[in-house]
């Protein structure tokens, strides 16, 4: 239906012929969900779109969720701002899946950019299916069953420092205390096995000691972003990209200081990971 140009071994398709300015068929939209589940992450240039269709197109994947801590387009309270400025640069440059602090993490996230540095602002992505299926029999069923803690607090622990970062984000540790996750999690809809852990929010295994729990973290971490399990998008200004929030890890790459970056995001409610 649409002409689809891969990006890497592992994960990642850009997506041309559509417009999506334009009202699509059941047909389409059906075809979107199934590329996004095929290929992880999905890439659109050149689609200019409102905050309206912005949000009347992620609702493709479910029920938008709201983000505790960042800033959100005018009447558009699921929309939330990723900017970085001269006087306030971006903090979160490390591999992670969104909000995995939440009992229910999104099962997507739906990113248009609005403003692009003339160099670098790329987003690189991985997949953790691909890194789950490399590891060897002994690891993997070492890591079946164990669990992992995940803290909003520890994500956002540079926010919290900064003068008022308390209480500008009081409400927002209050109302997202640690959760536990499985470190390997089944896909609810492919049935795959994917690595569940991420650098940003997970704090320790709580099956392990402490030494134990940072020296397979660590492993972990390192091992989810060997190079044949990643891909990379270079923005432009009306590019799109939706990733599967549950099978992927992305990390903004932030070269471009102390250019302007101004993106735009929603996450989709998710099932409690199983």
């Amino acid at each position: 239906m649409f002409d689809v140009k891969l990006m890497a071994g592992a994960l990642g398709a850009e997506v041309h012929g559509i417009d999506l300015t334009q009202t699509l068929t059941e047909e389409i939209k059906a075809e979107i969900r199934r590329l996004l589940l095929k290929h992880q992450v999905i890439f659109f240039r050149n689609q200019d779109i409102p905050p309206e269709k912005h949000r009347e197109l992620a609702q493709i994947w479910g029920p938008l969720q709201t983000h505790p801590a960042y800033r959100t387009v005018k009447g558009f309270p699921e929309i939330t701002i990723l900017e970085s400025l001269p006087d306030k640069p971006t903090k979160i440059d490390t591999w992670h899946s969104d909000m995995t602090f939440s009992q229910h993490p999104p099962v997507a996230t739906f990113l248009r950019s609005r403003i692009i540095p003339p160099k670098g602002g790329d987003t690189a992505f991985a997949s953790m299916t691909a890194a789950y299926q490399a590891l060897s029999k002994p690891m993997k069923k070492m890591l079946d069953g164990l669990t992992a803690i995940h803290d909003f607090s520890y994500g956002f622990k540079e926010s919290l420092a900064e003068p008022g970062g308390k209480e500008r984000l009081a409400q927002a540790v209050a109302d997202n205390p640690p959760v536990v996750h499985p470190v390997i999690h089944h896909h609810p809809e492919t049935g795959e096995k994917l690595i569940f852990v991420n650098k940003l929010f997970t704090t320790r295994i709580q099956e392990l000691s402490k030494s134990e729990s940072r020296a397979i973290l660590t492993f972990l971490y390192e091992h989810i972003v060997t190079d044949e399990f990643t891909c990379r998008f270079s923005w432009e200004v009306n590019s799109i990209a939706i990733w599967d929030n549950r099978a992927t890890q992305h990390k903004p790459i932030n070269d471009y200081f102390p250019a302007h970056r101004a993106l735009e995001r929603t996450v989709i409610y998710g099932d409690k990971p199983y």
